[in-house]
């Protein structure tokens, strides 16, 4: 049987052969209602997962479930519509397998967005907040297990696991961003709280992860950050935040809300992702 890491070579190369030459170096991981961006690639193809040897297959509402590979903003990228979640049963090394598959192919910087509850009383929904940590509330960690050095070491650090420069250049270059009512991005930084679903938070729970000292709460990202930190990705990670997750003022939440506030907010957010690529030097 293939070991991981030779099962993520056979991935990364039969994508190889459909990409015509080209390398990508940005990485893009696109949550619910944030897809969209992936349309905007040009000179695309586009490669469903479930072509791919040894890929799980995306099973949530508003996820394409696709690779789309082509150029956004003169560089060459490849992005991910639709994400694996823990909650759908997959083992947290099969969630991040992507994250490994793209550092085989080259990607150096990896962008991870996500659609998020609030739990500072200062945010609002529609905002977005740029994730300064994280906290790993999911009980799982993709790293554990025996350790291939191919894909990176044994013990890797996490005091930087999001990138400070990146986050530097995404505060500039929001504040010349704006919606299509002409009004200016409200861009915040917290803290975001991983935690596997797929039920959405109890009051109790929300008000445990505020006081722990999260700003947003969410179901992604967490396991993909830690992989891509293994694997020697710089990594911006931006949450959309949908829905205010107060756990003294708690309301009854659905999907269907949360996909409808990220695609609100999808103009904004797609015009900071493209400046960001735009500007990062790869």
């Amino acid at each position: 049987m293939a070991t991981y890491y030779e099962q993520a070579q056979e991935a990364a190369d039969a994508l190889r052969l459909q990409l015509g030459g080209r390398e990508p170096k940005i990485g893009l991981i696109l949550g619910s209602g944030l897809g969209d961006l992936g349309d905007d690639v040009a000179n695309a193809v586009k490669v469903p997962y479930d072509e791919l040897p040894h890929f799980p297959v995306s099973t949530v509402e508003g996820h394409a479930g696709q690779f789309v590979i082509g150029e956004l903003e003169g560089k060459t990228v490849i992005v991910m519509q639709g994400r694996f979640h823990y909650y759908e049963g997959y083992s947290m090394r099969k969630v991040v397998f992507p994250v490994y598959v793209m550092k085989l192919l080259g990607v150096s910087t990896l962008v991870v967005t996500n659609a998020a509850g609030g739990m500072n009383k200062s945010f609002a929904a529609g905002d977005l907040m740029l994730i300064s940590d994280h906290i790993n509330f999911t009980g799982d960690n993709p790293l554990i297990g025996a350790n291939d050095p191919r894909l990176g070491v044994r013990f890797p650090d996490m005091s930087t696991a999001y990138d400070a420069e990146y986050r530097a250049a995404a505060r500039r270059l929001a504040a010349d961003v704006r919606g299509e009512d002409g009004e200016p991005m409200r861009l915040v930084e917290g803290v975001y709280c991983g935690v596997s679903g797929p039920t959405y938070m109890t009051p109790a729970e929300l008000i445990l992860l505020a006081r722990a000292g999260g700003d947003a709460v969410g179901m992604s990202t967490v396991g993909e950050t830690i992989a891509a930190r293994h694997a020697g990705l710089r990594v911006l990670g931006i949450s959309c935040i949908t829905d205010m997750a107060i756990g003294e003022e708690l309301e009854p939440l659905t999907h269907e809300q949360v996909v409808a506030v990220a695609n609100r907010t999808k103009p904004k957010f797609k015009s900071l992702i493209r400046a960001f690529v735009r500007e990062v030097e790869v």
